[in-house]
């Protein structure tokens, strides 16, 4: 009997974390590779993408959790988010700030290893990941702070190893700032109908029937800014047919929200997953693999 509720409690920090649904991890995930990749000219040190990687993990389960603290009231309203383990009241509020607590101990460890301008940078951050889940009360353009939120690693990545934020870096963070709004506007036409009975704003309904015309203009940007990337740093070939997959990826996420079904909308959210692969792959490829016959 104790061994199960011991179980279940666990399960429950676990789903606080969101552990059951790691597509958002590797959304935060591919811009910081992609950016260590470029920034360490394609061989970054493995123990600092171990750290990034470790960091992404645990500042977005923290994230999560913040998030879940604020909305604890709101999520009892919406389907898909009531059985959260606060809305659904399975953790209490002093449980899921211990955890919290716990993450950002780990977190600041992890930051700790790096340079001291990175460390200066990543305390910014921070302060970005506890306004996030209040942005969605006040403002229409949540997914623009979010955008901010979750690229913030790039401009890490970069001072991490380089010890300066270059041109390339910030068109890097504007690019995958692009990349996020897009694919949380996504997320957010999925819970529109839900957000709009309990006050909550977005993208999704500030653009109304223009949501997928902003969507499909955000993503052509995200992708004219990578070609601007690796025009800059002269990369081969493969990144632009890399590139070419990308755009494909993106006329099926176009056809599959045509009719604008919430699960077709939130499929086509979690498939920008590959989007994130095939960019690291080309750039991968793109920095040290001439085309040669």
């Amino acid at each position: 009997m104790l061994t199960a509720k011991m179980n279940n409690k666990m399960l429950a920090y676990a789903q606080l974390m969101r552990l059951h649904r790691p597509i958002p991890i590797w959304l935060m995930l591919w811009p910081v590779l992609w950016a260590l990749w470029i920034a360490g000219n394609g061989q970054p040190p493995v123990w600092m993408v171990l750290v990034f990687i470790m960091g992404v993990f645990i500042m977005r389960s923290a994230g999560d959790v913040i998030n879940d603290i604020w909305d604890r009231e709101l999520d009892k309203h919406v389907p898909r988010t009531k059985s959260r383990p606060l809305a659904a009241g399975t953790l209490t509020v002093k449980q899921a700030v211990m955890l919290l607590s716990a993450l950002l101990v780990i977190a600041v460890a992890l930051v700790l290893t790096l340079n001291l301008y990175t460390i200066f940078i990543a305390f910014l951050g921070l302060i970005g990941a506890f306004i996030y889940p209040l942005m969605k009360r006040i403002t229409y353009y949540p997914q623009m702070v979010l955008g901010v939120v979750y690229n913030w690693g790039v401009l890490l990545a970069f001072t991490a190893i380089t010890q300066h934020i270059s041109s390339v870096a910030w068109l890097l963070m504007l690019t995958s700032f692009l990349w996020t709004v897009a694919y949380d506007t996504l997320y957010a036409i999925a819970d529109r109908e839900a957000d709009i009975k309990i006050g909550i704003k977005s993208t999704a309904i500030l653009l109304g029937d223009m949501d997928k015309v902003a969507i499909a203009i955000l993503q052509l940007l995200f992708l004219t800014g990578l070609v601007l990337i690796g025009w800059n740093l002269k990369m081969f070939i493969w990144y632009y047919l890399c590139l070419l997959v990308v755009l494909g990826l993106f006329i099926y996420e176009w056809w599959m929200i045509k009719d604008r079904d919430p699960e077709k909308c939130f499929a086509a959210f979690n498939h920008n997953n590959w989007v994130g692969i095939f960019v690291f792959l080309g750039i991968v490829l793109g920095l040290h693999v001439p085309l040669t016959f």
